[in-house]
């Protein structure tokens, strides 16, 4: 038989779906997958009940329900202080996941150059190849994640027509200051690249960090991309609510990239979250307290437990240094850790195109006895790790 695609032929399944998986296997606390166990906003799922009986059943508006698109455009505006036209800037779509594609589809050709921070969110190489394009990487230095102008200015000026941007940033947990956000946007000017935005974790910043939309920069606004979701802010990761933020003439290509590859969002879910993005500033209040709450909580717990790790600045994610444990091989050691601890982490790897097997990621967006219930396992790590051999 012919062969299959050779632009997908040195993929492999996601890393931190399959930790999830070997989580369930062994009943371990799963600290993989970036998803709480606690549940959305009641105002959220009483409107879902009633939309359940109601409607809308059929397909909204393939860019979006005229509702939703106007709700999202108003919080937007609000706190970027930017203005969105509901009607020619956004695209809804389903996930940040299918935004990213659809905007990489968009933007990029067979060959163009696309500049990512390592680490990353796995996804962002994989869309890259998928597009025909080819990812640069930059270095993110840890532990304070900061980059090196030179280098990406060399990035820059290999042609790169495009950057990811996560901020704050999966997995490490980085808020990019105002001043790093000047340098990216002033890079972004010069060398005339877009920067498309993964902004997901928007409201999820701890003091005295603030979060920054680069779209707010001076000419950015022209050339950010934002593609975002509903999942962490309501803590609805599963209904796959996404979008995209753009000048109107890059929407209106992604609209019909969009088009061809889903169709469209899920209405009635549309339907009931245009609730969550008419809340008031005390529910994004409340938010940043009750993650502050389980950062603490967790990373305390961690602290006690004499565990070597990078304090995050926002999302809600920790790399833990496990060096101390000879660890070579880190995909192993989250298997074993998942089996014999009883905790599910995120191998580093999958995360740095540098070579980097010493960090795992671990996420606290979990109730309190779900986090002392991990810490209580992870307690017995050290000891077991002594019989642990790569």
């Amino acid at each position: 038989m012919k062969e299959l695609s050779s632009r997908t032929a040195g993929f492999t399944d996601s890393v931190i779906r399959r930790m999830t998986r070997i989580s369930n296997r062994y009943g371990a606390v799963n600290l993989s997958q970036g998803f709480p166990d606690f549940d959305p906003p009641e105002a959220v799922t009483d409107r879902l009940a009633q939309t359940a009986k109601e409607g809308p059943h059929q397909y909204a508006l393939t860019w979006g329900a005229q509702n939703f698109r106007e709700a999202l455009a108003a919080k937007q505006e609000h706190f970027s202080g930017v203005r969105v036209d509901p009607e020619e800037e956004i695209v809804v779509t389903c996930g940040s996941t299918e935004a990213m594609m659809a905007a990489m589809l968009a933007v990029t050709n067979p060959g163009d150059k696309v500049i990512i921070f390592s680490p990353f969110y796995e996804n962002y190489g994989a869309d890259t190849i998928l597009a025909g394009a080819e990812p640069i990487y930059v270095a993110l230095k840890p532990p304070s994640f900061s980059f090196h102008v030179g280098e990406l200015e060399q990035a820059f000026r290999q042609g790169a027509k495009a950057l990811i941007l996560c901020n704050p940033s999966n997995p490490c947990g980085k808020v990019f200051s105002y001043g790093e956000l000047r340098i990216i946007a002033d890079l972004a000017v010069k060398y005339d690249a877009y920067v498309i935005t993964d902004e997901v974790y928007e409201h999820i910043v701890y003091e005295p960090c603030k979060h920054t939309y680069l779209s707010s920069l001076p000419g950015m606004s022209e050339r950010t991309i934002i593609c975002s979701s509903l999942s962490k802010t309501y803590s609805i990761t599963g209904w796959r609510l996404g979008y995209v933020i753009a000048a109107p003439h890059i929407a209106g290509r992604i609209k019909k990239v969009h088009d061809f590859l889903t169709v469209g969002a899920a209405a009635p879910l549309m339907e009931a979250a245009v609730v969550g993005l008419a809340f008031p500033d005390e529910y994004y209040y409340e938010l940043r307290r009750h993650y502050t709450h389980m950062k603490d909580l967790f990373i305390g717990g961690l602290k006690d437990l004499g565990l070597t790790f990078t304090e995050p600045q926002g999302a809600y994610y920790v790399m833990v240094d496990v060096s101390e444990f000879g660890v070579r091989d880190d995909v192993r050691f989250c298997e074993w850790m998942a089996e014999k601890v009883g905790v599910g982490a995120v191998p580093g790897s999958s995360f740095f195109r540098e070579e980097v097997h010493h960090l795992i990621r671990l996420h606290f967006a979990k109730r309190d006895d779900t986090l002392y219930e991990a810490l209580n396992r992870l307690e017995g790590l050290k000891k077991k790790a002594e019989s642990y051999r790569d």
